[in-house]
């Protein structure tokens, strides 16, 4: 598996990256260890969790596997996330020092580490001042307790706040962004993006197959049923099949991935993966699964380079309604103007 940078530090991770929100949910242990398993035997080292996967099931779930696997646990970088509810207490969430301070030790405890090689801010407070936060994130890099930290959620401004006043206060500023991306979600293109390329900090999205999307499993005149996961629940979340398949841009995207798809004799998804994996600022796509079969054909992605004329088509298609000026076509070109 091919290898970059984490972001601007000299840290090295692998570019696709297992997320575990299914881990403790909708795969049990056993399966959740024979996923950790394929993605090691492919030369993967990123592990992304979160404290609030399945409440701090995933990460121990993790943690009994790196035990386990002292070889590898040497090898993996590991990546938590901390900012949502974890109890009812008003107190058990948040970005506020006293949440943090929690949570990063739990965090800690369950996957069974003395350090979180990666802590990210799972989405911003808008309650406690971000000075706040950045202190006491500041504080746990000088204990030990963790090595570099990144945001996932946040907007650019949000972002590019957070990257100066690190700054400014002398402090480690974030190296990551965890966002929502892919070729049915470029929104992030307009700011998110821009502001990360001009900080220096990593893309790490998460939903590169928007929700099952792109892997060809739903159809323009059936709802979807059966096994797939939207079939369990067609209005599940953010991918539900009415608010996707309603757009006419879905069904654009889907006609080019499935063309390339064959030129390639390969799925759909992994021509999905490749895409992404080739956007500016790329640091590692994480990918999600409920079982090993799902994880190690989305692992195959590595294996597909994309022409130029190829990238192009998934873009013409896949281009996301830009709002007025200074976005759309006026303002794009205007940005690229050199004298």
């Amino acid at each position: 598996m091919k290898k970059r940078l984490l972001g601007r530090t000299g840290t090295v991770v692998s570019e696709v990256a297992l997320g575990t929100m299914t881990f403790g949910m909708e795969a049990d242990e056993a399966e959740s260890h024979a996923m950790l398993d394929a993605f090691a035997a492919a030369g993967g080292t990123l592990i992304d969790t979160a404290d609030v996967y399945s409440r701090g099931v995933s990460e121990s779930i993790i943690g009994r596997w790196l035990a386990a696997n002292p070889d590898q646990a040497e090898v993996m970088v590991i990546a938590s996330k901390s900012r949502f509810p974890m109890g009812e207490d008003a107190n058990d969430l948040g970005s506020s020092r006293r949440h943090l301070r929690r949570a990063i030790e739990a965090s800690r405890q369950r996957l069974g580490v003395d350090c979180l090689d990666l802590f990210q801010l799972h989405a911003w407070d808008p309650l406690t001042p971000l000075e706040e936060t950045l202190s006491a994130i500041d504080d746990e890099i000088r204990a030990g307790r963790i090595g570099y930290w990144g945001v996932s959620n946040f907007t650019g401004w949000q972002l590019t706040k957070a990257v100066h006043l690190a700054a400014a206060r002398g402090m480690d500023a974030p190296v990551t962004i965890q966002p929502q991306y892919s070729l049915l979600s470029r929104e992030i293109e307009f700011e998110i993006v821009p502001a990360a390329l001009d900080a220096g900090v990593g893309l790490l999205p998460w939903g590169p197959l928007a929700g099952g999307w792109l892997t060809a499993k739903y159809r323009r005149d059936a709802a979807p049923t059966g096994a797939t996961r939207l079939g369990e629940n067609p209005d599940r979340g953010m991918e539900a099949y009415a608010r996707r398949s309603a757009d006419e841009r879905t069904w654009a995207v889907l006609d080019a991935l499935q063309a390339i798809a064959d030129e390639h004799a390969a799925p759909p998804a992994s021509i999905a993966l490749a895409w992404l994996q080739g956007r500016p600022g790329m640091t590692s796509v994480i990918l999600g699964a409920r079982t090993v079969a799902q994880l190690e054909q989305n692992l195959a992605a590595g294996a597909v380079e994309l022409t130029a004329e190829q990238t192009a088509r998934l873009d013409a298609a896949s281009a996301p309604a830009a709002p007025d000026y200074p976005y759309g076509e006026l303002g794009v070109e205007q940005r690229a103007r050199r004298f």
